[in-house]
């Protein structure tokens, strides 16, 4: 079955990356445009078999984007759906009015998401559960309850890496700041620990230094999963520290639970 193609026409960087991840995680195909302006040209040159589109953006706005599509004996039939956090009585009757196929609310919940995707689709356009990259072999759960802490300063890395863990098996438990974390490692004493680099308060290495620092914890795998740091020093710093995998973000999900069951073993 051929992969439906997603465009995501969102102006906030967190969120397109939330739903592209997510999107992508489920087997979508994904299109991204910072606005409604290159969404436009997107849509018209792409021919996606759906459209998520916010509705305030600079450029062209979500209704204006909708507006032109459906305007566009080319374009109309593909849905245009709105993906916004209602504010006001009355918006959504107003968004259905003004051409919109349907709606998404904000906050997007990941467990949620792909099925409020699909219901706009074709059966046969719709993901199923997440797939596995051909390269990478089928990955059985842990032989035994695994705990994973992760800690990241950016809440919906989180929420990524819990939705990615959990179907699997892995007890996830998470941590926003190098204290909590530590915390958290220290009562729980995990089989497993993913950090990030840069942080608004400390930094992994820092982390790491304390984990090793501890005959009780020393002994944890430990891997870095990074957006930012991606120099030559970093990756050296970060493995010469004791870290068994330094990861670059965004990676595909089968990839990274591939990583992490090899630490494991």
């Amino acid at each position: 079955m051929t992969k439906a193609l997603v465009l995501i026409v969102e102006d906030n960087p967190i969120n397109r990356e939330l739903m592209d991840y997510v999107l992508r995680a489920h087997g979508f195909d994904t299109l991204n445009a910072m606005d409604g302006g290159i969404g436009l040209d997107m849509i018209r040159r792409e021919r996606p078999d759906l459209v998520l589109c916010d509705i305030q953006m600079p450029v062209v706005d979500g209704f204006e984007f909708t507006r032109l599509v459906k305007a566009d004996p080319q374009l109309k039939h593909i849905p245009v759906i709105a993906v916004t956090a209602f504010a006001m009585v009355g918006d959504r009757d107003r968004i259905l009015a003004s051409g919109f196929d349907g709606y998404i609310a904000k906050p997007i919940d990941p467990t949620q998401f792909v099925g409020a995707v699909n219901a706009f689709l074709p059966m046969t356009r719709r993901a199923a559960d997440p797939p596995i990259s051909p390269s990478q072999p089928v990955l059985a759960p842990p032989a035994k309850p695994t705990t994973v802490v992760a800690l990241d300063d950016t809440s919906f890395n989180l929420e990524l890496k819990r939705d990615l863990l959990r179907p699997h098996g892995y007890r996830v438990l998470t941590a926003s700041t190098m204290a909590e974390a530590w915390h958290l490692v220290q009562t729980h004493r995990p089989d497993l620990i993913i950090s990030d680099v840069g942080m608004a308060e400390g930094n992994g290495f820092d982390f790491i230094r304390c984990v090793k620092a501890d005959p009780a914890l020393r002994h944890i795998p430990f891997i870095f999963l990074s957006s930012t740091h991606w120099d030559e020093a970093s990756q050296h710093l970060g493995l010469a520290l004791g870290a068994l995998r330094y990861l670059r973000r965004p990676m595909e999900p089968a990839e990274l639970l591939a990583q992490i069951q090899a630490c494991l073993s």
